[in-house]
């Protein structure tokens, strides 16, 4: 298959016109010129290609969920995913109790591709965090950080669990983030952590921090907290919700200038209320009322987001003023190279599964490629 004359995004050049050869569900060939081979051709002129987005951080979709725990609410969820031009997903759980989180996890490990986005990893949110910024999750249901229960839920994962999300101030957060920095990335999350604890996190190994300005401290000048300790250390990646909702688009263009776009992750958050119309769903057992693109717990807490990663790339760009290039790597690379993946996806190069999107002037969605093969959208 030959993708003609598209405005391809590439790291190194931003967007350049050229075509792009797939073999066998991979990149082939990416040049700045006509390539003269033949096969099955793909009219891409004037429109974007960029690669398919890795969303690392959502709940659901759809009416499904991932604390579901069954293979058809993973199917759900990868063939939405897909058809709004999320190839690979990286789902997160939530604060639930111990055997059925147990469940979650095997239900994970076991699943096999069955087409739609590939299910990459998982993202363990709770139950290692703090009852006082707990959100959308259930306070009963929160542990202290426990290592061989980790181990337990990874096992039967079969090592699926690429992120483990937890307050730094609790009891043994600091011990477990030694013996696991190694084996998962450690965000820090649904915290109430001041600056210096936070530093010792990061001091010990934590790298990560769960959708910045939710469910922790704000940025204070003379009390910075998270925000400002993941600021200092350059190691330290963070999550960003631009549903419209979650974050102010002053505040994320202000995100950008503090951490520059190679340290920003986009995610959606999203649950399985997105992709369906407003009414009454539940997160992690909670229920929620969702209308529009707000989703909330009785109390008006918001319960994780209503919107997917490309509405979210759209809102960056079209309501927070960030370029659209700036966006797309937001959304593709620095996620897949935050949980080990970019060997395979997150960008359009050549011998990478060829996971790609087609999207005119005012990015709207035209075709989505999942290796190689196109998706109904």
């Amino acid at each position: 298959m030959i993708i003609k004359k598209a405005k391809i995004y590439t790291k190194a050049h931003g967007f350049l016109t050229g075509d792009v050869v797939v073999t066998d569900g991979k990149f082939a060939r990416v040049q700045a010129q006509s390539v003269s081979e033949t096969g099955e051709v793909v009219d891409a002129d004037g429109l974007y290609m960029i690669p398919g987005l890795v969303d690392i951080h959502f709940h659901g979709c759809m009416g499904a969920d991932m604390c579901d725990g069954t293979r058809e609410a993973l199917d759900v969820m990868a063939a939405y995913e897909a058809s709004v031009g999320v190839t690979s997903i990286c789902p997160a759980t939530m604060t639930i109790p111990k055997e059925e989180l147990l469940a979650v996890m095997k239900n994970a490990g076991e699943y096999t591709y069955r087409g739609g986005a590939h299910l990459v990893g998982i993202n363990m949110e709770g139950p290692f965090i703090s009852a006082s910024k707990k959100g959308a999750q259930a306070a009963e249901n929160i542990t202290t950080c426990d290592y061989d229960y980790y181990r337990k839920l990874q096992e039967a994962a079969n090592g699926l669990i690429k992120l483990v999300d937890l307050a730094p101030e609790e009891p043994g957060a600091m011990e477990f983030i030694e013996k696991a920095k190694s084996e998962v990335v450690i965000s820090i999350a649904h915290t109430v952590s001041d600056y210096d604890t936070a530093v010792e996190a990061i001091g010990h190994g934590a790298t990560h921090a769960t959708h910045l300005y939710n469910a922790m401290p704000p940025l204070s000048h003379r009390n910075p907290g998270v925000i400002g300790a993941v600021r200092d250390y350059e190691q330290c990646h963070v999550e960003l919700i631009c549903d419209g909702v979650h974050i102010h688009p002053s505040v994320i263009r202000a995100t950008f200038a503090m951490f520059g776009k190679e340290r920003v992750i986009l995610i959606s958050d999203s649950m399985r209320a997105t992709g369906l119309k407003d009414g009454d769903y539940t997160l992690g057992g909670q229920p929620v009322k969702v209308k529009g693109n707000l989703a909330t717990l009785h109390d008006g807490t918001i319960a994780g987001s209503a919107t997917n990663l490309m509405d979210c790339v759209r809102f960056l760009v079209h309501e927070a003023g960030v370029p659209f290039e700036t966006a797309v790597a937001c959304a593709t690379e620095n996620p897949a190279r935050e949980i080990g993946i970019y060997e395979e996806v997150g960008s359009i190069e050549v011998g990478k599964r060829a996971d790609f999107v087609l999207l005119d002037e005012k990015l709207n969605l035209v075709r989505v490629y999942v290796d190689g093969k196109e998706i109904i959208c």
